[in-house]
């Protein structure tokens, strides 16, 4: 048998895996100015500054996540933020009212509080205008805030990536993470799919309660967003093991507004529409977690299985037939299969000519869907 591709019934037996899911979470809640105390954020000087100091601000829904910000202000010396190699920067946490809002232009809370209906995700929202990574602070910290936190930043220079890629976001990207547990380790690689879709349907929603073109948002298996042929997005899960429970940290990256390198949704919007209103953060945001947390309640309760046509609808590749390149022995051998789905594990579903099943894996495939030919990796 092929290495990568394993030989499987049609029925697809269940297989135990862990995965990770990278995450950022952000809480806020609207509350009153404090006259007594006002601390100026200006986040195009604070990115500028390449020290390695980071200003954190709390913001929550209810007075019930107040509580929970004000303990975490209270800790901070515990938050982690930076690498250990790395100089360990000073890391400041205000809560709303001690910022100016005059000065807090790039993220506008409130918004996002108010279009939030949520029960336990993005809640409690992490703020930052320049940050080392979103996945970083929720996954480094996840004992020390509650489970559903959020966080988001304006600009972000150490994003993490899979295969341990780092790369810089710039302003105009939606970037956040957040957390979630789990119990069942066979459920969690299949987080990621969860989080694509709820980005997808989330892009709907804002479209229609916005008035605007609906714009075609597909996903590219496992974790990719593209749009008319170019990627605008990607979804990262990590996951560690503890106390019999799977932590999860899950992010995204999403190009809003900026059209570099590829193109944005906003961008895209204007070229088939003359409307001036756009898509913002804050809404993108709020409709992601009130779809997640639907979403994400389906599928722990009754399984992807529920969910997975809805998801087959959004990406790319039903019935999209594929070679696979293969070594056995001393030949390449081309081998001719159709996509069907996925499998109880969460990898590509394939048939070939002779309606035999395989799973395929993504970690042992280069794979280039838009050519039709998923190329493994020769020693």
């Amino acid at each position: 048998m092929p290495l990568g591709l394993r030989n499987i019934p049609a029925s697809a037996a269940a297989a135990t895996a862990s995965a990770a899911v990278t995450a950022a979470i952000v809480f806020f809640r609207r509350r009153p100015r404090s006259s007594s105390t006002s601390f100026s954020l200006r986040s195009s000087a604070i990115m500028e500054d390449r020290r390695p100091d980071s200003v954190l601000v709390l913001f929550v829904k209810s007075s019930q996540e107040d509580e929970i910000a004000r303990s975490i202000k209270a800790k901070k010396e515990t938050l982690k933020l930076f690498e250990e190699s790395e100089a360990q920067g000073e890391i400041r946490v205000l809560l709303q009212s001690e910022i100016d809002s005059i000065d807090y232009p790039t993220f506008r809370a409130e918004r996002y509080m108010d279009a939030l209906n949520t029960n336990s995700f993005g809640r409690l929202l992490i703020w930052s205008p320049r940050l080392p990574s979103t996945h970083d602070v929720v996954s480094k910290n996840f004992c020390e805030f509650p489970v559903g936190t959020a966080c988001i930043t304006d600009f972000q220079y150490k994003g993490r990536g899979r295969a341990k890629n780092v790369w810089e976001s710039p302003a105009g990207c939606l970037m956040f993470s957040f957390t979630l547990q789990m119990e069942d380790g066979r459920k969690v690689p299949l987080v990621q799919y969860i989080v694509s879709l709820a980005v997808t349907e989330a892009i709907k929603e804002s479209c229609q309660a916005k008035g605007l073109p609906q714009i075609d948002v597909r996903i590219k298996w496992p974790n990719d967003l593209y749009l008319n042929g170019l990627k605008v997005g990607g979804i990262l899960c990590t996951s560690t093991y503890s106390s019999n429970k799977f932590n999860v940290s899950a992010g995204v990256g999403l190009n809003l507004d900026n059209d570099k390198p590829t193109t944005s949704l906003n961008a895209a919007i204007q070229e088939i529409t003359a409307v001036s209103h756009q898509l913002g953060r804050e809404d993108i945001l709020a409709a992601f977690f009130n779809n997640f947390e639907k979403l994400f309640e389906v599928f722990l309760h009754q399984g992807f299985q529920v969910l997975e046509e809805l998801y087959c609808r959004t990406w790319l590749h039903s019935d999209q037939k594929v070679v696979i390149e293969e070594k056995q022995e001393e030949q390449v051998v081309n081998i001719a299969v159709t996509i069907k789905g996925l499998t109880s594990s969460g990898y590509l579903l394939a048939m070939d000519e002779e309606q035999r099943y395989f799973e395929l894996h993504p970690d042992g495939n280069s794979f280039d869907f838009f050519k039709g030919l998923v190329r493994r990796k020769l020693d």
